[in-house]
């Protein structure tokens, strides 16, 4: 092919002419690459994350540890935001952000890092895998009730928290496992409810949900009794700036590039990627130990999540339709 323009035509690189036969151009193929990059992210950081949060723990008490992550980074977060022009959330959007705050990161996140006092890192994350089944029941409280499919899947996965109960020794200590069982509850609550609210636009509405949630946290931290230790390990240290950088900031940002560029099940695949992360970390480097019936359960969850994310998705696109 080539463009006229007065007498001389110009003709197009053979790479281009190339891309054009494919279906493809070079933009396409760089914004396919850096998916794949924000994908790989969520897989492994968010995966290790459950692992850096037992080792900050050590020495940094856990309400107290995840309120000032929370804060800190969700004003890096913010500071950023408004210095790219971004507008400052209405009261509105920030009474959203306070209720997300609460659930997600409050009940969430908070419950994770109490829960993990007690209970293996990669357990957790296998627990937390159960996320997406919560909130298949809690869209129900909005009419979306599950369909047939979906049902399966929810039965299927609570199944394999049954067997990571018996297999992993979870409940020997019932203040950890009824934390970890509350902790996804509230993520999916706060999830399903998300869709209701109103929110600002964007990684803005990380940024206020961290802040709110944080303050909240640090608050229940210091009612409970909760006081900087004397000292603070330098692996506590290093876990605790990680969290902080690269497990809130860099991770909230793949995740809100690829949940705008790609279909939602692909968007949250990390769930069944995270725990086998936080396993293999725990496994190695903690000295974690997973019994054979654990393994099964976690398989199984992991198949239950999967049989609802299809379910959801073929839902999607019936309504669509």
């Amino acid at each position: 092919m080539e463009k006229q323009t007065g007498v001389t035509s110009i003709s197009k690189p053979s790479s281009i002419i190339q891309s054009e036969s494919t279906g493809t151009t070079p933009a396409k193929e760089h914004g396919r690459l850096w998916i794949v990059l924000a994908l790989l992210a969520l897989y492994l950081i968010w995966g290790s994350t459950y692992f850096f949060i037992r080792i900050a723990i050590i020495s940094i008490p856990p309400f107290l540890m995840t309120g000032v992550r929370m804060l800190v980074a969700g004003s890096i977060l913010y500071v950023i935001l408004r210095l790219r022009g971004q507008p400052a959330p209405t009261r509105a959007e920030w009474g959203g952000s306070a209720r997300m705050g609460l659930f997600l990161i409050g009940g969430g996140m908070g419950g994770v890092a109490f829960a993990e006092q007690w209970v293996a890192s990669s357990v957790t994350a296998t627990c937390i895998a159960t996320t997406p089944l919560w909130i298949s029941l809690f869209s129900g409280l909005w009419g979306c009730w599950p369909v047939r499919a979906e049902w399966l899947g929810l039965v299927v996965g609570f199944s394999g928290v049954v067997l990571l109960n018996v297999g992993s020794g979870l409940w020997a200590s019932p203040l950890g496992a009824v934390v970890l069982i509350f902790s996804p509850m509230c993520w999916a609550f706060g999830s399903a409810w998300s869709q209701r609210l109103i929110l600002p636009k964007g990684l803005m509405a990380s940024a206020a949900e961290m802040l709110f949630g944080g303050a909240l946290l640090l608050l229940v931290g210091l009612l409970v009794g909760e006081r900087p230790t004397g000292h603070v390990t330098q692996s506590s240290l290093f876990a605790f700036v990680y969290l902080i950088l690269v497990g809130s900031l860099i991770a909230y940002t793949a995740y809100i590039y690829v949940l705008r560029r790609v279909r939602p099940t692909l968007a949250t695949s990390y769930a069944y990627i995270n725990p086998l992360v936080a396993v293999c970390l725990g496994v190695f480097f903690a000295g974690d130990h997973i019994t054979p019936l654990g393994v099964v359960g976690m398989v199984v969850i992991l198949t239950g999540v999967v049989l609802v994310s299809l379910a959801r998705e073929r839902k999607a696109e019936k309504s669509h339709g």
